[in-house]
């Protein structure tokens, strides 16, 4: 069993509290017995895999087998082709490079403040945040795209942070090629072997 869940901004990727104001998923009413698969931080959005079955954790986090995860983030200013290239090439992290990624602008169709949608061909709406994020009037942002293989505790954030253009908002959106799509903030639904397949194809 594999399942599909939108994860929401204050929500912890556990099951227990953790004594902070951030909601566990005891919460969102999933079967008995799974576990997340992975994890996105409290503070960050988006597609989390959960299961009852142990093997998917090797499956689908290791490195080896090559997995693409890709996150849009809203950060603040314009990054430069350069500092691009930069996270592309890998930048240096708590004393380890990151792996070699892919990023690049979003052009959005849609970017009126509340919602957000990355291109005409892209189907997906990202919704507003609650709460909101923090504007600041004399600092222009963005959304760039990032497309990831490793997952280490907090990267994305560490990786903008680290070329200058600290992250504001962050969003997993693709594992493999099983889109986050429609599902909406705080619902879940249990995937087909098809969609499986996306996942792990």
């Amino acid at each position: 069993m594999l399942l599909v869940f939108h994860k929401p901004f204050g929500v912890l990727s556990q099951f227990t509290g953790d004594g902070s104001p951030n909601r566990p998923l005891a919460e969102f009413d999933f079967p008995k017995n799974v576990y997340p698969i992975g994890r996105l931080d409290a503070d960050s959005e988006g597609l989390i895999l959960l299961s009852d079955e142990p093997h998917w954790n090797d499956r689908l986090l290791h490195p080896r087998h090559a997995h693409e995860r890709e996150y849009w983030a809203q950060v603040e200013k314009i990054p430069t082709r350069e500092a691009l290239d930069q996270l592309q090439r890998g930048v240096m992290i708590q004393g380890r490079k990151a792996l070699p990624c892919r990023a690049w602008l979003l052009e959005p169709v849609l970017a009126d403040g509340h919602h957000f949608k990355a291109s005409a061909t892209c189907s997906m709406v990202i919704p507003p945040r609650v709460p909101p994020i923090r504007f600041r009037k004399s600092v222009p942002d963005c959304w760039i795209g990032l497309e990831l293989v490793e997952g280490k505790n907090r990267q994305v954030r560490r990786m903008t942070a680290a070329i200058g253009h600290p992250t504001l908002r962050l969003v997993r959106v693709r594992i493999g090629n099983f889109w986050l799509g429609q599902l909406a903030p705080g619902q879940w639904k249990m995937l087909t072997a098809e969609e499986t397949g996306r996942v792990t194809g």
